[in-house]
Formats: C-alpha cells, structure tokens, sequence
C-alpha cells in the first residue's frame, strides 16, 4: 500500500495554511493520530498521510454545502 505522507511544512503548502496554525488548531482536533497522521517509530517527528486528509475535506465540504450555520453551532441542512 503505497501513501503520501508529509511533513507539516508540506502539508502547510498544501492546503493553504500556515504551519503553525496546523500544529496549534487542527492537529488533535480535527486532524487526529492513527487517522490523519502518524509518529513513526514512536518518534517525535508528524507524517501526515495525504490520501486521507484530502478525502476528509472534500466530504466535509460536500455534505455542509446546502447546510445553513445556525447560532448554537449546528447546521440546518433545509
């Protein structure tokens, strides 16, 4: 099985964000370890599986498009 992993950097590159910003608010929760990225070896070191992180924001963005934010922090979905 073969998977693109990358560094915070990369991934910051990717999709547009600064890395500090993926260390501080989205690693642990919405990017969680074992689904969205990995510490190999038990290092300290962060690989980020690409694939997975790719998939998640296209379903995420597919399902909230017709959805309406609500104050409570809901969606109305019509």
């Amino acid at each position: 099985m073969s998977q693109v992993y990358l560094t915070t950097d990369e991934l910051a590159e990717r999709i547009k964000y600064d890395a500090r910003t993926i260390r501080e608010r989205l690693k642990d929760s919405v990017l969680l370890e074992g689904i969205h990225y990995i510490r190999p070896f038990g290092g300290r070191k962060i690989l980020y599986i690409w694939d997975v992180i790719e998939q998640d924001m296209l379903n995420h963005s597919g399902n909230h498009a017709y959805a309406v934010p609500m104050a409570g922090g809901g969606m109305c979905r019509g």
